[in-house]
């Protein structure tokens, strides 16, 4: 018997970056083979394309096992893995399909019906486990729900991530304070609205490093990184890398909107400043049912209504003591909540698509699956699905 096909597809790299660490796992299994293939998502009026030249360049994969759109669209594999809800890149055909998700956020925009196309989902933690079922997304005859935790965070608690050498890399002094600027990819989000105003407030001089980090695929095409550029001179770093969790690990204040980051700086238990965003909440609550501010939200740090004020917020973050105010405390419970044993997920889902692949007949250590409840009101998406 042959070795089992795992295929990966996504279209945004970030897709790819949740996946990496399973990735090398997976590929340390003599059972199975992983092919991977998509492109970058481009939309023109209302047609769609996918751009695959140079969308896995940047990761240390195996470029024989780069598969075209179209060779995947006339092939079979045993298991499709997505860190993305949308079903345009499956193969031809296909065994089991898992989904990993791409992000934390309180957007909560993957506790969706349609989530539910995929045959199990490796949820990051209890809190999402509870919308699922709150919403009624966990059924009988339905995708098999897993807790298995979010294996892109694994790398901020598994130790072998170096600060200094992070910061030193982007060229930033590993002796001052670091202060990270990483806004999520919607329409007016603190970037487009305000960015060369925070910039210019926030560069620090000798005060810290400002290391700024444009959302990888936003809903607005703007080249930030040229944008910016000319603040590069005067001590503020441009992040070009894809994968985030190296600087959130470096930085000692995170500055954000709402982006997932915030979710996942949680686990850094470190002071959180959101710019506020109003516009851009109140398209957010068009078309995210799931929308929670109430649990946790913006809680777990400070609002700032503008760049005037982020100096001495910022100031009076970094002078906090370790765990010091109310928002500390709720960070801590809101990663706990979030995030099912951090440092385990690695494993756990590569033991999840494995085992959907057919190789062994039992599920990780660890992982739990969750029953349906046959009283939760079924949560409908914003477009009525």
């Amino acid at each position: 018997m042959g070795k089992k096909k795992i295929l990966f597809t996504g279209y945004a790299q970030v897709h790819f970056v949740c996946f990496l660490p399973v990735y090398k796992r997976l590929m340390e299994n003599p059972d199975v083979e992983v092919y991977l293939s998509g492109g970058f998502r481009r939309k023109e009026g209302e047609e769609v394309t996918f751009e695959e030249k140079g969308f896995y360049d940047p990761f240390p994969v195996n470029r024989e096992n780069v598969l075209s759109l179209e060779n995947i669209r006339n092939e079979h594999f045993d298991v499709l893995v997505s860190a993305h809800l949308s079903d345009t890149l499956f193969p031809g055909s296909v065994g089991k399909t898992v989904q990993i998700f791409h992000g934390v956020s309180f957007k909560n925009l993957a506790v969706r019906e349609k989530a539910l196309r995929f045959d199990m989902l490796c949820l990051p933690g209890r809190y999402h486990a509870e919308l699922y079922r709150k919403n009624g997304l966990i059924r009988k005859d339905g995708s098999r729900c897993f807790l298995t935790g979010f294996p892109k965070t694994d790398s901020l608690v598994a130790g072998g991530l170096d600060r200094n050498a992070v910061l030193k890399a982007i060229g930033a002094d590993p002796a001052r304070k670091t202060v990270l600027f990483a806004p999520t990819g919607e329409k007016n989000n603190a970037l487009d609205t305000m960015g060369h105003e925070i910039v210019k407030a926030v560069s620090g001089g000798a005060k810290w490093n400002l290391l700024v980090k444009p959302h990888d695929h936003p809903k607005k095409q703007i080249d930030w990184f040229k944008e910016l550029a000319v603040y590069e001179k005067s001590g503020v770093h441009l992040v070009r890398d894809i994968d985030i969790e190296p600087y959130l690990f470096a930085s000692d204040l995170l500055i954000t909107d709402a982006s997932s980051v915030a979710v996942e700086y949680t686990l850094m238990d470190r002071p959180i400043i959101f710019m506020d965003v109003p516009k851009l909440f109140k398209k957010l609550i068009e078309r995210a049912p799931a929308l929670d501010l109430d649990t946790y939200g913006r809680k777990i740090g400070r609002i700032v209504k503008s760049p005037d004020e982020l100096t001495s917020a910022i100031e009076a973050g970094l002078s906090a003591k370790p765990g010091e105010g109310d928002d500390a405390g709720l960070r801590r419970k809101m990663a706990t909540d979030v995030f099912y044993e951090p440092g385990k997920a690695v494993e756990r889902v590569a033991g999840v698509v494995s085992y959907a692949a057919g190789v062994g007949d039992s599920l990780p250590r660890g992982v739990e699956e969750l029953a349906p409840d046959d009283k939760a009101v079924s949560l409908k998406d914003a477009d009525g699905r």
